[in-house]
C-alpha cells in the first residue's frame, strides 16, 4: 500500500510541478496554497449519481461544504496552471459519506487532477466526483450551488 501511495504522490507531483503538493494546512485544516499558485475561490466539480445516471455540476466556494446525495463535499483548495504552461486544474477535496446511523465516514481526502480523474478518484458504490475547473467569483455573487 505504501508503494502505491508513494507512486501516486510522485505522479501527482509530476502533473503539478511539485508546487501544489507543497501546500500545507493551518490549524483549522484549511490548505495554505504555495506562493506561486493562481488563487481561485470556487471549485467546479462534476458529480454522477450511478443509480439515476444523473450528472450534476457543482460549484463550491473554497472552505465551504455542500451536500450531494449522502455525500458532504468540502472544497479546500483549487489551482489552475498559468496560461503559459500546459492547461491543468488541481483540487483538494474532503468528502464524507453520511451513514444510516448518522455517522460520517471520510471516503476521500486528497488531490484530484482534472486531466486524470482516475489517478486519485473517489471510490464509492453510488457516486463519482471529479474536478472540472477553478474560477474566481466576486464576493456577494451567487454561484449555482446557492440557488
Amino acid at each position: 500500500m505504501m508503494i502505491v501511495a508513494r507512486t501516486l504522490i510522485a505522479a501527482v507531483s509530476l502533473f503539478i510541478g511539485g508546487s501544489a503538493l507543497n501546500a500545507q494546512q493551518d490549524q483549522s485544516g484549511s490548505v495554505i496554497p504555495p506562493e506561486n499558485a493562481e488563487q481561485h475561490n470556487v471549485i467546479v466539480l462534476r458529480a454522477l449519481d450511478k443509480i439515476t445516471a444523473r450528472i450534476t455540476e457543482l460549484e463550491i466556494e473554497i472552505g465551504k461544504t455542500i451536500p450531494f446525495g449522502t455525500l458532504e463535499i468540502t472544497a479546500r483548495y483549487c489551482r489552475t496552471r498559468p496560461p503559459i504552461e500546459p492547461p491543468e486544474t488541481f483540487g483538494y477535496l474532503e468528502i464524507k459519506d453520511l451513514k444510516r446511523n448518522g455517522e460520517r465516514d471520510r471516503v476521500f481526502d486528497g488531490w484530484m487532477v482534472a486531466s486524470s480523474p482516475a489517478l486519485n478518484a473517489l471510490e464509492h458504490p453510488v457516486y463519482d466526483v471529479w474536478v472540472i475547473n477553478c474560477k474566481m467569483v466576486e464576493a456577494g455573487a451567487s454561484s449555482d450551488s446557492e440557488k
